[in-house]
Protein backbone atom coordinates (compact mmCIF):
# COMPACT_ATOMS: atom_id res chain seq x y z
CA UNK A 1 0.00 0.00 0.00
CA UNK A 2 1.44 3.37 -1.02
CA UNK A 3 1.36 6.60 1.03
CA UNK A 4 -1.62 8.16 -0.76
CA UNK A 5 -3.82 5.09 -0.24
CA UNK A 6 -2.81 4.94 3.44
CA UNK A 7 -3.80 8.58 3.94
CA UNK A 8 -7.13 8.03 2.15
CA UNK A 9 -7.88 4.99 4.31
CA UNK A 10 -7.13 6.99 7.45
CA UNK A 11 -9.45 9.78 6.35
CA UNK A 12 -12.30 7.33 5.72
CA UNK A 13 -11.85 5.84 9.19
CA UNK A 14 -11.83 9.28 10.78
CA UNK A 15 -15.02 10.26 8.94
CA UNK A 16 -16.78 7.07 10.13
CA UNK A 17 -15.75 7.81 13.74
CA UNK A 18 -17.00 11.43 13.49
CA UNK A 19 -20.37 10.26 12.11
CA UNK A 20 -20.82 7.75 14.97
CA UNK A 21 -19.86 10.39 17.59
CA UNK A 22 -22.27 12.92 16.11
CA UNK A 23 -25.10 10.40 16.16
CA UNK A 24 -24.38 9.50 19.82
CA UNK A 25 -24.37 13.16 20.87
CA UNK A 26 -27.66 13.84 19.07
CA UNK A 27 -29.34 11.09 21.14
CA UNK A 28 -28.28 12.69 24.50
CA UNK A 29 -30.84 14.74 26.46
CA UNK A 30 -30.48 18.50 26.04
CA UNK A 31 -29.76 18.91 29.77
CA UNK A 32 -26.65 16.77 29.47
CA UNK A 33 -25.34 18.90 26.64
CA UNK A 34 -25.99 22.13 28.55
CA UNK A 35 -24.19 20.77 31.63
CA UNK A 36 -21.22 19.71 29.50
CA UNK A 37 -21.02 23.17 27.99
CA UNK A 38 -21.11 24.82 31.42
CA UNK A 39 -18.37 22.59 32.80
CA UNK A 40 -16.17 23.53 29.86
CA UNK A 41 -16.25 27.21 30.81
CA UNK A 42 -14.52 29.17 33.59
CA UNK A 43 -18.00 29.64 35.11
CA UNK A 44 -18.49 25.93 35.17
CA UNK A 45 -15.06 25.37 36.71
CA UNK A 46 -16.09 27.57 39.65
CA UNK A 47 -19.06 25.34 40.38
CA UNK A 48 -17.70 21.94 39.37
CA UNK A 49 -16.62 20.93 42.87
CA UNK A 50 -19.45 20.86 45.37
CA UNK A 51 -21.54 23.48 43.59
CA UNK A 52 -20.14 26.33 45.71
CA UNK A 53 -18.64 29.48 44.11
CA UNK A 54 -14.92 29.87 44.75
CA UNK A 55 -13.72 32.58 47.15
CA UNK A 56 -11.44 34.78 45.02
CA UNK A 57 -9.35 37.96 45.21
CA UNK A 58 -7.79 39.95 42.36
CA UNK A 59 -6.72 43.42 41.25
CA UNK A 60 -7.95 45.20 38.11
CA UNK A 61 -4.74 47.24 38.32
CA UNK A 62 -2.52 44.15 38.05
CA UNK A 63 -4.26 42.16 35.34
CA UNK A 64 -0.99 41.72 33.43
CA UNK A 65 0.52 39.97 36.43
CA UNK A 66 3.12 42.74 36.76
CA UNK A 67 3.30 46.02 38.67
CA UNK A 68 3.14 49.25 36.71
CA UNK A 69 5.48 51.95 37.99
CA UNK A 70 2.46 53.77 39.40
CA UNK A 71 2.23 51.09 42.10
CA UNK A 72 5.93 50.78 42.96
CA UNK A 73 7.82 52.47 45.80
CA UNK A 74 9.10 56.03 45.68
CA UNK A 75 12.11 55.58 47.98
CA UNK A 76 15.40 53.70 48.32
CA UNK A 77 16.33 54.33 44.69
CA UNK A 78 12.91 53.48 43.25
CA UNK A 79 10.92 56.23 41.57
CA UNK A 80 7.35 54.94 41.39
CA UNK A 81 4.23 56.74 42.59
CA UNK A 82 3.58 54.22 45.41
CA UNK A 83 -0.19 54.15 44.90
CA UNK A 84 -1.85 51.07 46.38
CA UNK A 85 -3.61 49.02 43.69
CA UNK A 86 -7.33 48.41 43.67
CA UNK A 87 -8.31 45.10 45.27
CA UNK A 88 -11.57 43.25 44.69
CA UNK A 89 -13.01 40.00 46.00
CA UNK A 90 -16.04 37.79 45.54
CA UNK A 91 -17.87 34.76 46.91
CA UNK A 92 -17.06 35.21 50.60
CA UNK A 93 -17.53 32.02 52.62
CA UNK A 94 -20.76 31.83 54.59
CA UNK A 95 -20.40 33.32 58.05
CA UNK A 96 -17.64 35.79 57.11
CA UNK A 97 -17.65 38.76 59.49
CA UNK A 98 -14.37 40.44 58.56
CA UNK A 99 -11.43 40.20 56.16
CA UNK A 100 -7.69 40.66 56.46
CA UNK A 101 -5.23 41.40 53.65
CA UNK A 102 -1.48 40.77 53.72
CA UNK A 103 1.00 41.39 50.89
CA UNK A 104 4.48 39.90 51.02
CA UNK A 105 7.56 39.61 48.82
CA UNK A 106 8.48 35.92 48.84
CA UNK A 107 11.84 36.57 47.15
CA UNK A 108 13.28 39.03 49.67
CA UNK A 109 16.88 38.71 50.89
CA UNK A 110 17.91 35.85 53.18
CA UNK A 111 14.77 33.91 52.30
CA UNK A 112 12.59 35.91 54.68
CA UNK A 113 9.31 37.40 53.50
CA UNK A 114 9.25 41.20 53.28
CA UNK A 115 5.84 42.61 54.18
CA UNK A 116 4.58 45.45 51.98
CA UNK A 117 0.99 45.98 53.08
CA UNK A 118 -1.38 44.71 55.73
CA UNK A 119 -5.01 45.66 56.38
CA UNK A 120 -7.07 44.13 59.17
CA UNK A 121 -10.72 44.11 60.30
CA UNK A 122 -12.19 44.97 56.90
CA UNK A 123 -15.99 44.65 57.27
CA UNK A 124 -17.49 41.76 55.34
CA UNK A 125 -19.95 44.20 53.79
CA UNK A 126 -17.13 45.58 51.63
CA UNK A 127 -16.39 44.05 48.22
CA UNK A 128 -12.96 45.59 47.71
CA UNK A 129 -10.49 48.36 48.40
CA UNK A 130 -10.30 51.27 45.94
CA UNK A 131 -7.05 52.35 44.35
CA UNK A 132 -5.12 54.46 46.85
CA UNK A 133 -6.94 53.04 49.89
CA UNK A 134 -3.61 52.01 51.37
CA UNK A 135 -2.07 55.46 51.18
CA UNK A 136 -3.89 57.05 54.11
CA UNK A 137 -5.62 55.69 57.19
CA UNK A 138 -8.85 57.55 56.48
CA UNK A 139 -9.04 56.09 52.96
CA UNK A 140 -9.72 52.61 54.36
CA UNK A 141 -13.23 51.38 55.20
CA UNK A 142 -14.57 52.27 58.62
CA UNK A 143 -13.22 49.91 61.34
CA UNK A 144 -10.38 48.66 59.10
CA UNK A 145 -6.80 49.73 59.79
CA UNK A 146 -3.40 49.45 58.15
CA UNK A 147 -1.17 47.23 60.27
CA UNK A 148 2.58 47.15 60.60
CA UNK A 149 4.73 46.29 57.61
CA UNK A 150 8.48 46.18 56.99
CA UNK A 151 8.67 49.88 56.10
CA UNK A 152 8.01 50.69 59.76
CA UNK A 153 9.61 54.02 60.81
CA UNK A 154 11.44 54.47 57.48
CA UNK A 155 9.19 57.27 56.23
CA UNK A 156 9.04 55.56 52.84
CA UNK A 157 5.26 55.15 52.93
CA UNK A 158 4.36 58.54 54.40
CA UNK A 159 3.09 57.05 57.65
CA UNK A 160 3.38 53.74 59.44
CA UNK A 161 0.71 51.29 58.27
CA UNK A 162 0.49 52.66 54.74
CA UNK A 163 1.10 50.65 51.57
CA UNK A 164 4.69 50.26 50.41
CA UNK A 165 5.16 49.22 46.79
CA UNK A 166 7.78 46.91 45.28
CA UNK A 167 11.41 48.00 45.12
CA UNK A 168 13.61 44.93 44.64
CA UNK A 169 17.39 45.19 44.14
CA UNK A 170 18.55 46.14 40.65
CA UNK A 171 19.54 43.18 38.49
CA UNK A 172 17.69 40.48 40.42
CA UNK A 173 15.08 38.28 38.82
CA UNK A 174 11.56 39.70 39.19
CA UNK A 175 10.22 39.26 42.70
CA UNK A 176 6.88 37.64 43.45
CA UNK A 177 4.43 39.66 45.54
CA UNK A 178 1.71 37.49 47.05
CA UNK A 179 -1.63 39.04 48.02
CA UNK A 180 -3.51 36.92 50.56
CA UNK A 181 -7.05 37.68 51.68
CA UNK A 182 -8.42 35.93 54.77
CA UNK A 183 -12.14 35.46 55.43
CA UNK A 184 -12.77 35.36 59.18
CA UNK A 185 -15.67 34.53 61.47
CA UNK A 186 -14.66 37.31 63.89
CA UNK A 187 -15.21 41.06 63.74
CA UNK A 188 -11.84 42.02 65.18
CA UNK A 189 -8.67 39.94 64.87
CA UNK A 190 -6.90 41.60 67.78
CA UNK A 191 -9.82 41.27 70.20
CA UNK A 192 -10.38 37.65 69.24
CA UNK A 193 -6.71 36.69 69.61
CA UNK A 194 -5.46 39.05 72.33
CA UNK A 195 -2.67 40.53 70.22
CA UNK A 196 -2.06 44.30 69.90
CA UNK A 197 -2.89 46.32 66.78
CA UNK A 198 0.83 47.09 66.59
CA UNK A 199 1.69 43.39 66.32
CA UNK A 200 4.12 42.46 63.56
CA UNK A 201 2.98 41.04 60.21
CA UNK A 202 4.52 37.70 61.19
CA UNK A 203 2.52 37.63 64.44
CA UNK A 204 -0.67 38.49 62.59
CA UNK A 205 0.11 35.87 59.95
CA UNK A 206 0.47 33.21 62.64
CA UNK A 207 -2.82 34.25 64.24
CA UNK A 208 -4.62 34.32 60.89
CA UNK A 209 -3.31 30.96 59.72
CA UNK A 210 -3.19 29.03 63.00
CA UNK A 211 -4.27 30.98 66.06
CA UNK A 212 -7.88 31.57 65.06
CA UNK A 213 -8.50 27.91 64.34
CA UNK A 214 -11.90 27.30 62.78
CA UNK A 215 -12.59 31.04 62.76
CA UNK A 216 -10.52 31.12 59.57
CA UNK A 217 -13.17 30.36 56.96
CA UNK A 218 -11.08 30.66 53.82
CA UNK A 219 -8.07 32.15 52.04
CA UNK A 220 -7.72 33.52 48.53
CA UNK A 221 -4.50 34.63 46.85
CA UNK A 222 -3.01 36.06 43.69
CA UNK A 223 0.56 36.97 42.73
CA UNK A 224 2.09 39.83 40.75
CA UNK A 225 5.77 40.32 39.88
CA UNK A 226 8.18 43.22 39.55
CA UNK A 227 11.86 43.53 38.71
CA UNK A 228 14.25 46.33 37.76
Amino acid sequence: MNLSSTVASGRRAANRFAQRASAAISRRPAGVLILAALLATPFGAQYAHGGTPTFAVSSPDLTTGQFDKKFTLNAFGCTGSNVSPRIQWSNLPAGTRSLALQVEDRDAAAGNAFWHWTVYNIPASENGLPQGAGNAADALPALAFGGANDFLDTGATGANGNYGGPCPPVGEKPHHYVFTLYALAVDNVETASGIPKTGSPNLHSFILNKGLGDKLLGKATFTATYGR
